[in-house]
């Protein structure tokens, strides 16, 4: 349903347009991990999966998303493999991930026209929607990192975003652990663009015997996500065009401000 890093190493390279980053150092992306700026390749870790055997859609682009500045479009060409080195490749236009001969993904300065974000449920409704989300009578990938009910607090983000009752979007409540936060306690982008990620699929109540697929998101985030408050998340959708499905997602303190939101467009796939 959702497409969805481990150790990097990265060496020294040129870049061609403003909206790359200049290069650096890598890191390992086993943890918190915002990629290190110029790495040449990247690994995404087994834990930040989606469905079974490739990574988290929404942690993918959060990942492509670190290796540029400013607001980001990223397209998901193929499911991301998950511990397998992916090469960077830097172009005029923003960054490409390879996997062999395989085009996983690309990077582009925002190509989003953005639109007016919804206003968020109040704290009590998001709460009281995630006890109403249907992944938890049945879930296609019940381990996925981000909203899966099979991993365990700290591990994944358990983002269970269910239906409101007055309102065509899904909600849930997050408290982030220490293990999703930055040195400086806010929370690690990459799991921001994580977390903006399976609420909006949620948000377009489609059925749910059916597959879907990310194929595109554009995120913005417009102040830092505090790690030591309670947060609503909630996604909506937005336009239908055939099998295109387009949805929105935002995460917001619970006096309403909206710290980041994003624009997603789901594909449903075909049968067989």
């Amino acid at each position: 349903m959702r497409p969805r890093p481990g150790p990097a190493t990265t060496q020294a390279s040129s870049t061609r347009q403003s909206n790359v980053r200049e290069p650096a150092r890598g890191v390992s992306s086993a943890g918190a991990c915002y990629p290190a700026p110029g790495m040449d390749s990247v690994t995404i870790d087994s834990r930040f999966n989606g469905p079974d055997g490739s990574a988290n859609g929404g942690y993918a682009c959060g990942l492509v998303a670190g290796l540029m500045s400013g607001d980001a479009t990223v397209r998901l060409r193929a499911k991301p493999p998950l511990d397998t080195p992916l090469t960077v490749v830097r172009t005029d236009d923003g960054v490409e991930l390879h996997d062999g001969d395989t085009f996983v993904a690309q990077g582009l300065a925002s190509r989003a026209t953005w639109e007016a974000v919804p206003t968020p449920p109040t704290l009590e409704e998001a709460q009281a929607a995630q006890e109403r989300y249907t992944g938890f009578h049945a879930h296609v990938f019940p381990r996925c990192f981000v909203c899966g009910p099979e991993r365990e607090a700290g591990d994944g983000l358990r983002l269970f975003a269910g239906p409101l009752e007055d309102r065509p979007m899904a909600a849930c409540t997050w408290s982030p652990g220490p293990g999703f936060l930055a040195a400086d306690g806010t929370v690690d982008p990459v799991f921001v663009w994580a977390a903006l990620d399976c609420p909006s699929f949620f948000g377009l109540k489609v059925p749910y015997d059916k597959l879907f697929l990310l194929a595109e998101m554009s995120a913005k985030l417009e102040r830092p996500v505090p790690g030591n408050e309670p947060l609503i998340v909630y996604g909506w959708g937005r336009t239908i065009e055939g099998r295109k499905h387009y949805a929105g997602a935002a995460i917001a303190t619970a006096d309403g401000t909206v710290l980041a939101h994003a624009q997603h467009l789901w594909i449903e796939a075909r049968p067989g």
